[in-house]
């Protein structure tokens, strides 16, 4: 087997897809009064709900909260919040690097529906087109056919995504 990473994404093209997304986002969201709810599962959906969150601030000065999902992956049974808000009639978009089976934001939402949102919408950098859960991102940055046996990673360095590749 090869060492050699077949990249989806370089640093640029990927900066190019968040800054789309976060466009996106602000046609969307323009509206709101209360700051929109970013919620990063742990890692790199944290890195990319900072950028997000500067871009919206930048593009339409929609201010938002920052909160992170920490949970196993494999076995997402207990999901953790880094604080608790109030999230009656709120405005939450869940962030996440990849969208595999959809299992992981699945549960990454079961926190938020006890607070009875407004809205909840789904954020991905990279969503395969294969899912197992009924679950659809409705802003992704690139969406690509993967085989079952393949797998997509997201890198980052610091507060910067540096790439994508499939394995």
């Amino acid at each position: 087997m090869s060492n050699e990473r077949k990249y989806i994404l370089d640093a640029p093209s990927a900066a190019r897809k968040m800054e789309r997304m976060a466009y996106e986002m602000a046609e969307e969201l323009s509206q709101e009064n209360d700051p929109v709810i970013l919620a990063g599962i742990k890692d790199n959906g944290v890195v990319m709900a900072r950028i997000l969150a500067d871009k919206l601030k930048e593009i339409a000065g929609i201010s938002t909260e920052i909160i992170e999902i920490s949970l196993d992956k494999r076995h997402p049974l207990e999901i953790t919040l880094s604080s608790r808000l109030d999230f009656t009639d709120r405005v939450i978009v869940l962030v996440d690097d990849v969208t595999n089976s959809g299992k992981t934001l699945l549960y990454a939402l079961k926190p938020f529906l006890e607070g009875h949102p407004r809205k909840i919408q789904i954020l991905a950098l990279v969503e395969r087109t294969h899912k197992a859960f009924p679950v659809k991102a409705d802003y992704v940055g690139i969406s690509i056919a993967t085989t079952l046996q393949e797998h997509i990673y997201v890198e980052v360095d610091g507060q910067t995504i540096t790439g994508a590749y499939m394995d």
